[in-house]
């Protein structure tokens, strides 16, 4: 599924235009400078959590040794951030079926 068909598919459960719904999606979704609710929140450090269905969160990752697989070389990667998913029972539990 893509972004055009989850506006569809919430413009057929809800009362909106595909458009408006469009507009809903993109902005809980975006990745744009200071658009998207969830990118937002994860670039302030906060969690977003829908109870459910799971918590968008950023996590820290050490700066650690690894290996070019090209050459063998070993080489440095640096610590950085990363968003991450944890996704909740209910959605666990729904998936697993």
């Amino acid at each position: 599924m893509n972004k055009t068909e989850l506006a569809e598919k919430l413009a057929g459960k809800t009362e909106l235009t595909r458009a408006m719904a469009l507009d809903v999606v993109d902005a809980i979704f975006s990745v744009e400078d200071s658009q998207g609710i969830i990118a937002v929140e994860l670039d302030a450090d906060r969690d977003v959590t829908i109870a459910g269905f799971g918590k968008f969160e950023t996590r820290k990752r050490s700066a650690r040794e690894g290996r070019n697989p090209a050459t063998g070389e070993t080489i440095q990667i640096e610590a950085k951030k990363v968003a991450a998913f944890k996704p909740a029972k209910g959605l666990r539990d729904r998936v697993a079926v």
